[in-house]
């Protein structure tokens, strides 16, 4: 009987250490499954029968095996996102109201203090003495201030929409720069570039709009951002506009976001062209009657709105089909984004502004130390939204 019951406490130490072994081996297999994509599971059917065993669970109520967990859908992986881009859109339209309020108001004053100075400061006396102010300064210092002066003249020479876009061309290129430093790259990968799989997904909505790796990529966008500027902005205006193109370069980004979970491709992307194409989709839309040419073929002229319609159609069908040379659903995103502004985001949220704006006057007003000596409250302290 002793050495019955030494061989039974043999096979069971032998049955243990082959299911340990067998529950590893089965962990392995999953896991090398899942970096090379599951193509080696036709092969080994022990790990498919480990993996079957491991997705069973019993169920709490009869203890018999039931169905496997199932997967996060996209809604809760986009939550954070989603949420991000309604936040960034109300703040960024907030914002624009405050800067508009701030600018109109800055300029009234500055108005005032010219007619002022103007009643003090005789023009013969002031030209005197900017003329003696003049023969006191050495040749470097002429030329210096003359080429300034023509800076200021060619600055002076441009429109409100292409002063406005300069500053946004000047933060591409310096993020182009950026990319090309080799210590910057992980950073660059992470913050400059979107990607729904990544851990990083909220901040890279905004970040990615402002990346280009490619020169051509960065001249094309901007080219076309030059080219509707002066439209846009004598459209709506130069806070307005701001708001727009960022606002529809997060918006595009979600949009993009959504299209790659839903698909399954996920990879990295990012370049100007949702917010760009926000742009030209509004202006198309507003004046759909406009030309416009191609700079190659200058003879070759298409209205505004044929031209937004086949840009649609083109990224429809890149998005069906599945082109992966640029992110047509960040196209798609935003040319619907500026098509939908225009026509009706216009009216429901620039319009309605006006209580923002007065909440930000009386703020202003009690900091500036509000009241009259008569002891009302003083209210026309700056100028009204338009």
């Amino acid at each position: 009987m002793a050495w019955r019951g030494c061989a039974m406490k043999w096979a069971k130490t032998e049955f243990i250490t082959s299911g340990n072994s067998s529950s590893r081996s089965c962990r392995l297999s999953f896991y090398n499954q899942q970096r090379c994509g599951f193509r080696r599971e036709a092969k080994r059917p022990d790990t498919k029968k480990g993996n079957v065993s491991q997705e069973t669970h019993p169920s709490p109520e009869t203890g018999t095996p039931g169905p496997p967990p199932s997967p996060k859908g996209p809604r809760q992986t986009l939550f954070r996102p989603l949420m991000f881009t309604v936040g960034f859109t109300g703040c960024s339209f907030g914002a624009a109201a405050i800067l508009q309020y701030e600018t109109l108001k800055s300029r009234v004053q500055m108005a005032k203090g010219e007619e002022e100075s103007e009643k003090f400061l005789p023009g013969s006396q002031d030209m005197a003495h900017w003329h003696d102010w003049w023969n006191q300064l050495s040749s470097f210092q002429r030329q210096l201030i003359l080429l300034m002066s023509m800076a200021d003249d060619f600055w002076s020479s441009l429109t409100e929409g292409q002063r406005t876009v300069t500053g946004i061309i000047a933060v591409n290129a310096v993020v182009l720069c950026l990319w090309r430093i080799p210590s910057m790259q992980r950073r660059m990968i992470k913050y400059f570039t979107s990607n729904p799989a990544s851990k990083t997904r909220c901040l890279p909505m905004i970040l990615s709009s402002f990346s280009h790796y490619s020169i051509i990529h960065m001249v094309a966008n901007m080219y076309v951002l030059w080219t509707f500027s002066s439209g846009i902005v004598s459209l709506l205006g130069r806070e307005q506009f701001l708001a727009v193109y960022l606002s529809a370069g997060v918006i595009s980004t979600m949009f993009s976001y959504m299209c790659k979970t839903a698909s399954g491709r996920v990879y990295p992307s990012l370049g100007a062209s949702g917010a760009v194409m926000a742009v030209l989709a509004a202006v198309c839309t507003k004046v759909p009657e406009a030309k416009l040419g191609i700079i190659f073929l200058p003879m070759v002229t298409f209205t505004a709105g044929h031209v937004l319609k086949a840009l649609v159609a083109i990224d429809t069908a890149g998005l069906i089909l599945g082109w992966r040379f640029f992110d047509h659903a960040a196209h798609l995103g935003g040319a619907l984004f500026g098509v939908w502004y225009v026509t009706y985001g216009h009216k429901h949220i620039w319009r309605k502004r006006e209580p923002l704006v007065k909440l930000w006057h009386d703020m202003r007003s009690r900091g500036d130390g509000g009241s009259r000596p008569g002891g009302g409250p003083r209210v026309g302290g700056g100028p009204r939204p338009q």
